[in-house]
């Protein structure tokens, strides 16, 4: 058994893994944050995208180890105070949910890029978008939520 910690959605954490504890294992099972869904398990849909250290990342390939001493955060830690994130808002303005199961996924990914790009261009959005896929939505939608997004956080 290895003993980690880590920053989940602001509040520092610890657990005891086994060594090949995947971090969507330990996120769902021991945390209890089904946000992050897992559906290929081999990081091609981008359904378990979170954030580690402000780097979008797949959970299904990352082991929970990695994320010792790093920030997570889920979709569950962009809601503030029962207020949605600017861009969990931007989705549902620009109708960009249908199912929901890629959305978390979606909305994680866009937040990893507007972090370090506060103004994409519609090509940088469709490039940081392109590891998730939807099967719902054809993709027009997410980049203008992508899109109103930014827009906002910069106004």
């Amino acid at each position: 058994m290895l003993h980690i910690r880590f920053n989940l959605n602001g509040k520092d954490v610890d657990a005891d893994i086994h060594e090949g504890t995947r971090a969507i294992d330990l996120l769902r099972d021991t945390f209890e944050l089904t946000g992050t869904k897992e559906s290929c398990g081999q990081g091609e849909c981008g359904s378990c995208t979170i954030l580690l250290d402000d780097e979008a990342i797949h959970s299904c390939l990352l082991l929970a180890a990695q994320m010792e001493g790093c920030r997570v955060v889920t979709i569950e830690g962009l809601e503030k105070e029962g207020e949605l994130d600017a861009l969990q808002q931007a989705f549902l303005d620009a109708g960009a949910i249908q199912c929901g199961y890629c959305t978390p996924g979606m909305i994680m990914a866009a937040k990893g890029l507007l972090l370090h790009n506060p103004a994409p261009t519609a090509e940088e959005i469709r490039d940081a978008m392109a590891g998730n896929l939807c099967r719902c939505t054809g993709y027009k939608k997410i980049g203008e939520a992508v899109s109103l997004a930014a827009d906002r956080q910069r106004n």
